[in-house]
């Protein structure tokens, strides 16, 4: 009996013994998937630097970046062709210019994130919008830094008298940018006019007024103030809105003061 009573008592043991080692097992594998799936915005690089680079050294970027401009702003950035020396480095960076009432557009960066840091002038109205559906939005002052998460609809409007400068960098040597307006009209007419509720005609008249980033001078760019912005009015009640406010609370708000702006 005794016998039998040990023999029972090792088996139970190395049961539970099996049943830890499976444990740990199923551990490991779901925290092995969960570093899997923490994906990076590029490869890691196999090497120092790519092969064949001279340079590690950009000079004047404002002047010799690639230049695009749009509505009411300048941007001046970098990519591979004209910089090797970004390759497998999973960064670039971007100057930008902004005039009073100047918007860099809504749009995303598919393959990264954006810390925006305002060298100068403005302050900015900037922000993004996350998978809620909910707006993140404050003022930037000069020798501000905001973040905009990866992928998600962002944009920077300069409400200040002064032009903005502002350097974004982003960690991707190729980030990608999505213009939302101008994507969404790449779509069927149909399609737009059922998710908006709105009809053909009127889709026309929006279509004509998007602006996208395009080559060309800055000075092109400075049309008539438009009616819902002046440059330099209601920065401290924005500023107070922001950051006293509710997230939930900001559009509503901001809308009521752009109305009697």
């Amino acid at each position: 009996m005794a016998a039998a009573a040990a023999a029972h008592g090792r088996s139970h043991n190395l049961t539970l013994v099996m049943a830890l080692m499976i444990c740990v097992q199923v551990l490991l594998v779901i925290m092995c998937c969960s570093s899997m799936c923490l994906v990076k915005a590029d490869p890691d690089p196999l090497t120092d630097f790519a092969p064949n680079v001279t340079t590690f050294t950009f000079k004047d970027l404002n002047q010799n970046g690639v230049i695009n401009v749009g509505p009411g702003g300048r941007r001046a950035a970098l990519n591979i062709t004209i910089f090797p020396a970004l390759i497998s480095q999973g960064i670039t960076v971007v100057r930008f210019e902004l005039l009073p009432c100047g918007t860099n557009p809504p749009h995303t960066h598919p393959r990264a994130s954006e810390l925006l840091f305002l060298v100068s002038g403005g302050p900015l109205l900037a922000g993004f919008v996350d998978t809620s559906g909910v707006a993140h939005l404050d003022i930037i002052h000069a020798g501000d830094v905001t973040i905009f998460p990866r992928a998600l609809l962002h944009f920077e409007t300069n409400l200040g008298t002064e032009t903005a400068v502002f350097i974004s960098g982003l960690n991707s040597q190729n980030p990608g940018t999505l213009n939302a307006g101008f994507s969404e009209f790449q779509i069927p007419d149909i399609a737009i006019a059922s998710a908006l509720y709105t009809n053909i005609p009127t889709l026309d008249k929006i279509r004509a007024n998007i602006s996208e980033f395009e080559a060309g001078n800055l000075e092109a760019l400075q049309k008539s103030p438009l009616a819902h912005c002046v440059p330099g009015k209601n920065i401290s009640d924005f500023d107070n809105v922001l950051r006293t406010m509710g997230i939930g609370n900001q559009q509503h708000l901001l809308r009521s003061l752009l109305k009697s702006a």
